[in-house]
């Protein structure tokens, strides 16, 4: 009997955690800008879902219409690393929300990730938001930075650290292969991304 009220509860407590699942109220970010070229304002929307215990974001992006109205065509849960990230036993990530905005057509994502500054940029192709450039900039907290560019459509790499003491500046340049099928934005993960 004490088992049966056990399972029980136990189904409840569970039940009311996927009632709560996709519960994103809390918003984060309101970006608007033209994606599409039709001279009508896009909307890029980042929510968070704050009663779950791990506070995941969703990023979601609405193009124009001929009718002027605007349709979503992107949502993302997998490209914000969550608040409370398992990674770090649910512990705070000490990392920022992206912020995203939109330049000259592209969509642009910054990130502070384990002080690791990146920028994402994606360009709209049929409906899909495309990776094609990555750079990314961190500190030693001395006297060097080291910098990272990435092409993914000219398949090009170019590592360089710049030492501001005697203000040297050492390139390593590695080819890449281009990339037939760039990633789009629906596809990719936070640690995919980190791992470019």
């Amino acid at each position: 009997m004490v088992l049966i009220f056990f399972l029980l509860g136990i189904g409840h407590v569970y039940s009311q955690k996927n009632a709560n699942k996709n519960n994103y109220t809390s918003l984060i970010q309101k970006e608007e800008g033209d994606l599409n070229n039709d001279k009508q304002a896009d909307k890029v929307v980042v929510e968070m879902d704050i009663e779950d215990e791990a506070q995941p974001s969703r990023v979601q992006i609405f193009l124009s219409q001929p009718d002027k109205k605007l349709q979503l065509v992107v949502s993302s849960t997998k490209l914000i690393e969550e608040q409370y990230p398992s990674r770090k036993n649910g512990e705070y990530s000490g990392n920022n929300v992206p912020d995203f905005f939109i330049e000259n057509g592209k969509l642009i994502m910054l990130t502070d990730i384990d002080h690791r500054k990146s920028r994402y940029e994606f360009r709209l192709n049929k409906n899909n938001f495309e990776l094609i450039k990555i750079s990314r900039v961190i500190w030693d907290g001395k006297e060097t930075t080291s910098e990272t560019e990435i092409d993914l459509i000219k398949g090009t790499k170019n590592e360089y650290d710049r030492d501001f003491s005697p203000n040297k500046k050492n390139i390593k340049n590695t080819k890449l292969k281009p990339i037939k099928n760039l990633p789009k934005i629906q596809d990719l993960s936070f640690s995919e991304l980190e791992n470019y």
